[in-house]
């Protein structure tokens, strides 16, 4: 009896994934939207920059509001730049040393845009603003020379050292010859992140300088 022949398996077909289609600007759409990118380019130059006042450690969240409700409600080609000016600062505090984004202006926040009616009131009921500076309703635009002094202080590399000494505070001494003595603070150079502290040596005052992380309040 012959043996019953085995199927001849069939090999399944091999489905091709589908080809993902880019989608591309028509030429129409494509010089639409560079149209309305110039204008946009073009109404930012007869902006104004102003400044907001809101609730205390509620700038960035008001930065983000507002870039959300610009999108949001179409008034790209109204409002352009939002910004919370901060700046890298060392903070200095019992001997130790930190980098911190400090904000420059606090309670306060940049808008570059073309004011009108409806622009103050989008930008004026985002929640965390309590006002513009200036008149009752009349923001007072601030100059373009002042805008460019903040920006580059927001640029500068070398951080800024900021304290919580003050002159004629009493403080130890920490590190160096001098460590374990008690002084009086007689100046403080931020800048140089240094201050000036009078020891008394031998029965006189004598003034040392220190740096920030030498010292620290008693």
């Amino acid at each position: 009896m012959d043996k019953a022949k085995k199927p001849v398996e069939e090999k399944e077909a091999v489905a091709e994934a589908p080809v993902e289609e880019t989608e591309e600007l028509t030429e129409e759409e494509a010089a639409k939207k560079q149209a309305d990118a110039d204008a946009i380019k073009a109404a930012s130059e007869n902006a104004r920059w102003y400044i907001l006042h809101t609730y205390a450690g509620h700038e960035n969240k008001v930065e983000r509001s507002l870039k959300q409700r610009v999108e949001a409600m179409k008034f790209t080609d109204r409002v352009f730049d939002i910004i919370v000016p901060t700046r890298n600062t060392i903070k200095v505090s019992q001997g130790k040393k930190e980098t911190v984004k400090e904000k420059i202006f606090p309670g306060y926040v940049l808008v570059k845009m073309i004011l009108d009616d409806e622009s103050w009131f989008m930008v004026r009921s985002t929640q965390g603003v309590t006002s513009f500076i200036g008149a009752a309703n009349k923001p007072t635009p601030i100059s373009a020379k002042e805008v460019e002094a903040i920006q580059k202080f927001m640029q500068l590399e070398e951080p800024m050292y900021k304290v919580q000494f003050v002159v004629g505070e009493a403080v130890k001494i920490t590190d160096g010859p001098f460590s374990d003595f008690l002084g009086t603070i007689e100046s403080i150079d931020n800048a140089r992140g240094k201050v000036r502290v009078l020891v008394s040596i031998f029965g006189r005052e004598t003034p040392v300088e220190l740096d920030f992380l030498q010292v620290k309040k008693i």
